[in-house]
């Protein structure tokens, strides 16, 4: 921001270095309030999380700047990580003041700190960040043979018909089982791998494929096994010896949390011919679980009696998942996958989140670790707990929810502005490698479908309803212009584009179960498709919009634009999120840019550019 503001942490007039800081740097402060205040003292409030130290700090005054003073010091960050809350306290000579906080001066009340967030450094696997991800529901994906789901554990049934709506109906239970397949395989994905090299994919996110009574398989029954129906371990390891020809990589989901109650290490309906928890409490993994009475009463995840809870300090829990030489973690690593993306991150404890992390660096150093958080994952506070994912031991990033919050909002009538201000926010709480390394994405398996919600003028009230809806063709062309406006942000804004699966081809759903139909091959919606390809290609041909640094040009009601820039190579991203045309007026360096998604150049006169924006339409300039 500008000058007559006391203070503002994202300018360099006012603090620097920007944003988050490693342990031991040297930040330096200055406030500016008006000399007519009267102000001869300023003091540095400062509140450390974890350590639990205060302190406060006197700016000297370092004289006069215009119609200001200017107060200034220098801090030293703790040689720890942690999270600094901090505030200014001015004072006259008479002892008369104010605090100055986020909301401006206040002479009473609790002071609304700013963050400085102090991590360790550490190694981030670059490959990440830098490519394109591709999230996959195993089952959805490509069948390529009917299968047979006899003898497994859970009352599976497969679908006949791919193109069928998926079951979302109860059982006559009451119950939502999620018992129905419809025959996707890891054989399936390889075949396909040639068709998301051309989409540009680099990585391959799996939802969970290990054993499991469900189609969704996070309510894991044998982390050892890959489920049956999806192949063998032979199977998973051809996928990833081929992925890694083609220049792919593959990341597993760890469901950690919690076992399924149909597991061998619960076994709640005696299927497995081991003596499982609920069996016994002379089982080996008893220990596994907290019974508040043995074996009816339980906790288990939000609730739900089939999720039962893990309790993660068994030692034989820690030595089976992350310690033991051929533990889950080391194993799954070592058969090919290059990272592991924690289910629900904010329900395990930070010492074990570190242990896994400790354990992925010794076995496969270039794995990359991602957690599901879907706050600012900076600040989150779990269980009344205060997290620590981003500061260095923990994982290298997150899935990035605040960032489809916000471009939803914004693609919703909502003010790019907003969009900027969320952003800014993360970008200045997270530590520079978690931000780049961020997972950004438009839906995922937890979500409805990105097309849908853009599309439908309306959610129909009941379950029924919304399984049968369909965008009719008006919902559908406004939906797929807002979407790839959608796409086109994704993939040139800092972090790891995600795609979820079919969303490229026009898939449409509500909530789950309806968000994760199969894949339409032969069906696809061609245009939309391109569209993503022709994006992902120039992610990946542009090192700027793989790593470069963000500027913003321009922010207001509609209309975004905002720029990367990898030494000197600058790419500009313009949308506008609206039925009406826009001129933006910009101040442009050098010759007229050419936009990369139409091939044209562009006028440029006298350091001015006259940019033209048309409904719903956008540009990327080089």
């Amino acid at each position: 921001m500008s000058e007559p503001f006391v203070f503002d942490p994202r300018c360099d007039l006012c603090k620097e270095p920007f944003g988050a800081v490693p342990c031991g740097t040297a930040v330096t402060f200055h406030c500016r309030p008006l000399a007519t205040e009267g102000f001869s003292h300023c003091a540095l409030v400062l509140s450390c999380e974890f350590s639990g130290t205060q302190r406060e700090q006197e700016l000297p005054l370092e004289g006069p700047a215009g119609e200001r003073l200017c107060f200034s010091a220098t801090l030293t960050a703790p040689e720890l990580p942690d999270l600094l809350w901090y505030h200014f306290r001015f004072w006259r000579e008479d002892g008369t003041g104010c605090l100055l906080d986020k909301t401006g001066y206040r002479s009473d009340g609790q002071a609304v700190s700013w963050q400085l967030t102090v991590y360790q450094e550490s190694r981030t696997p670059g490959w990440f960040g830098a490519g394109v991800t591709y999230q996959i529901f195993p089952d959805r994906f490509c069948r390529l043979a009917p299968v047979d789901p006899a003898g497994l554990v859970g009352r599976r049934w497969v679908h006949e018909d791919w193109d069928d709506t998926p079951e979302w109906r109860p059982d006559p239970d009451g119950e939502i089982r999620n018992r129905d397949f419809f025959g996707g395989t890891l054989a399936g994905i390889t075949s396909k791998l040639d068709d998301l090299k051309a989409l540009g994919v680099t990585t391959l996110y799996l939802c969970p494929i290990f054993e499991s009574a469900s189609n969704h398989r996070y309510n894991t029954a044998d982390y050892t096994r890959i489920d049956p129906m999806l192949g063998t371990e032979a199977d998973f390891r051809a996928l990833c010896a081929q992925a890694r020809q083609r220049g792919m990589r593959v990341i597993l989901d760890g469901v950690f949390n919690h076992t399924g109650s149909q597991s061998m290490y619960f076994n709640a309906d005696g299927y497995y011919p081991t003596l499982g928890a609920a069996q016994s409490q002379d089982s080996p993994w008893y220990s596994w679980y907290r019974f508040h009475h043995w074996p009816d009463s339980y906790d288990s995840w939000w609730g739900i009696r089939t999720l039962p809870a893990v309790e993660e300090s068994s030692p034989s829990y820690v030595d089976f998942i992350i310690d033991a030489k051929d533990s889950i973690i080391r194993r799954w690593l070592r058969a090919g996958a290059s990272g592991w993306r924690l289910d629900v991150a904010d329900e395990l404890p930070d010492w074990f989140l570190e242990k896994i992390r400790a354990a992925m660096e010794e076995t496969a150093p270039d794995s990359v670790l991602i957690g599901e958080v879907w706050e600012d994952g900076s600040n989150k506070i779990a269980y009344s707990q205060r997290r620590r994912y981003l500061l260095g031991s923990e994982t290298h990033g997150l899935m990035n929810y605040p960032f489809r919050t916000a471009l939803l909002a914004y693609l919703s009538g909502g003010d790019a502005d907003d969009f900027r201000e969320a952003m800014e926010t993360l970008r200045e709480n997270y530590p520079p490698a978690a931000f780049y390394s961020a997972m950004n994405f438009l839906g995922t398996h937890d979500t409805p479908r990105i097309l849908t919600l853009l599309g439908a003028d309306r959610t129909p009230d009941t379950k029924a309803e919304r399984a049968s809806y369909r965008l009719l063709p008006r919902e559908r062309a406004a939906g797929i212009a807002k979407l790839r406006l959608a796409a086109l942000v994704l993939f040139t804004f800092p972090g790891s584009p995600m795609i979820y699966y079919g969303d490229e081809a026009g898939m449409e759903g509500f909530e789950d179960p309806l968000n994760r139909g199969t894949y339409p091959w032969g069906r696809e919606d061609r245009d939309l498709l391109a569209w993503f390809t022709r994006l992902s290609a120039l992610r990946n041909a542009y090192p700027a919009l793989q790593s470069g640094t963000i500027s913003w040009l321009y922010t207001a009601g509609p209309l975004l634009i905002f720029a990367r820039q990898n030494g000197d190579q600058r790419l500009t991203t313009a949308v506008n999120a609206s039925p009406d045309s826009h001129t933006v007026t910009l101040l442009w360096e050098g010759a007229g840019p050419t936009d990369l998604l139409t091939g044209d150049t562009l006028p440029c006169s006298g350091g001015v550019l006259h940019l033209q924006l048309p409904p719903w339409g956008c540009r990327l300039l080089l």
